[in-house]
């Protein structure tokens, strides 16, 4: 399989849509592509408000892929602009426009203008587990302690 797999993407309104980029690395080592929002109007997220901004296109990712949606740390620290479901998975026979679940948990309203910068997009192998079920599990150090456990 391809280490670096080829994603084939569809601009669904390429008439309209010619201003907004399609995701794409900012610099060369970059883990992943910012997405672009595709809004025809401005919209105002407020405080604690739930989003799905549009980005104009689908995509077609490769058998053995997927796709996760991000928040971009820079609207994350300085808006407390975040993805609602971070990280949203695409799967790779997922061909409907991608679409991006925002949230405000800041203390503003913020404002989402057409071109903005809205997410980041990562690229990640999928592994499909094999299920067996068993009448034990084996012990180990932790064994069911759950959260806060280590009282760290």
């Amino acid at each position: 399989m391809n280490p670096n797999p080829t994603i084939r993407f569809l601009r669904l309104n390429p008439e309209k849509d010619t201003d907004i980029p399609l995701p794409q690395y900012m610099t060369p080592q970059s883990a992943g592509m910012d997405v672009c929002a595709a809004v025809d109007v401005d919209i105002v997220l407020e405080k604690r408000d739930i989003v799905l901004v549009p980005t104009g296109f689908a995509m077609a990712i490769p058998e053995g892929f997927e796709v996760q949606i991000r928040p971009r740390s820079g609207l994350a620290i300085k808006h407390g602009i975040s993805i609602i479901n971070a990280p949203g998975t695409i799967d790779a026979d997922y061909r409907g426009e991608v679409k991006i679940g925002l949230i405000n948990l800041g203390d503003s309203a913020y404002t989402i203008k057409r071109g903005d910068r809205v997410a980041q997009m990562i690229t990640k192998r999928v592994y499909q587990a094999r299920l067996e079920v068993v009448e034990t599990l084996d012990e180990t150090e932790r064994s069911s302690g759950g959260f806060g456990h280590t009282g760290k």
